[in-house]
């Protein structure tokens, strides 16, 4: 087997199938591999550029390659598609993988760390709670409606639904009752595990230097200082404040021809759980604006009283996001600004 200077490897759950090419981008060889002999291998094979999607598996497989000595690039995978010859096919992706990887403007994923994966797959069990939560309440107030009681919204109303069943007033069917009390239970054990999370979260937290100066960010709180520690630790892989940014689809859209500029909504892209959060950590900052009279709180009263709320909350969002990535790439912490005179 021919020492390839790329290779391009189409990742699977239990085969992978790899396209290796010399300095000039001829092909030497292609081989579908098990997990076990992708590894052997790779741990056999000179030092080299291995390029893969970044997808499930990707990273663990890159940091694995870079103990070998390789250098392993994560490609996001919509760069690849324009580069699949004819009909797809699991070599012909990692061919393409190959020729995305060749290109000399080509933009990599960072290769997340296991303490940032541990990180992320936190907040994902902690999301699907959230959600879980919010359907157990959902399916309370519907089957209450069903019988004409209208139940307040919010968790203590929730909380005030056992004595709510035992009014004489609500005659409802035992068995109705005892699926009532059922969901109750559920929504209780659901809040127990989200907080048992998010005390896991904060002790993370509190171990990490960078995230506690996060924090002082104004609209920034553990949820999302950890949620961004994990999506964003390094913040070298982003050449200014402005690619995070657009990174997270805090950015507007364009769709520009002929010399004429169009900017639409925000493109939306990247992670959008951390999107969201950044969103409605810029509310709670609006919520409040008045009693800021520093230079951010002149600068946004200006922009609400020219601009739509939600627009102004994407604009506060997005210089959030920039401040982000300002103290991640050069140290410090956030300082409220004096406002202009």
């Amino acid at each position: 087997m021919a020492d390839a200077k790329l290779i391009g490897i189409d990742l699977g759950k239990h085969f992978f199938f790899v396209h290796a090419q010399d300095a000039r981008g001829q092909q030497l060889w292609r081989r579908k591999f098990t997990r076990h002999q992708l590894i052997m291998m790779l741990a056999q094979h000179p030092p080299c550029t291995v390029a893969m999607e970044a997808c499930a598996g990707a990273h663990w497989l890159a940091r694995k390659l870079e103990s070998f000595g390789h250098q392993a690039r994560l490609i996001t995978p919509q760069f690849v598609k324009p580069f699949v010859k004819g009909n797809k096919t699991d070599f012909g992706d990692a061919q393409a993988i190959c020729e995305t990887a060749s290109r000399p403007s080509m933009r990599f994923v960072a290769i997340k760390t296991p303490e940032q994966q541990t990180l992320l797959a936190l907040h994902r069990v902690r999301e699907a709670l959230v959600s879980e939560r919010t359907a157990t309440s959902n399916q309370i107030h519907a089957f209450l409606l069903e019988f004409g009681i209208s139940l307040p919204t919010g968790a203590r109303a929730i909380a005030r639904l056992p004595a709510l069943l035992d009014e004489p007033l609500h005659e409802l069917p035992p068995r109705l009752i005892a699926t009532l009390l059922r969901l109750h239970r559920r929504y209780g054990q659901l809040g127990h595990e989200i907080a048992e999370i998010e005390m896991d979260l904060k002790a993370q937290l509190a171990e990490d230097e960078a995230a506690q100066r996060l924090l002082t960010i104004p609209g920034i709180g553990p949820i999302t200082a950890s949620s961004l520690i994990a999506v964003a630790g390094d913040a070298h892989a982003f050449r200014h404040a402005r690619d995070f940014a657009a990174s997270l689809g805090l950015v507007p859209r364009q769709h520009s021809t002929g010399g004429r500029a169009t900017l639409l909504g925000i493109s939306k892209r990247g992670n959008a759980q951390l999107r969201s959060l950044l969103v409605q950590g810029a509310r709670a900052v609006m919520r409040y604006i008045e009693r800021r009279h520093d230079a951010l709180g002149t600068w946004v009263q200006s922009l609400l009283r020219r601009r739509h709320s939600n627009v102004v909350a994407c604009a506060l969002a997005n210089k959030m996001a920039r401040i982000v990535w300002a103290i991640l790439a050069r140290g410090g912490e956030y300082r409220a600004q004096p406002s202009p005179a």
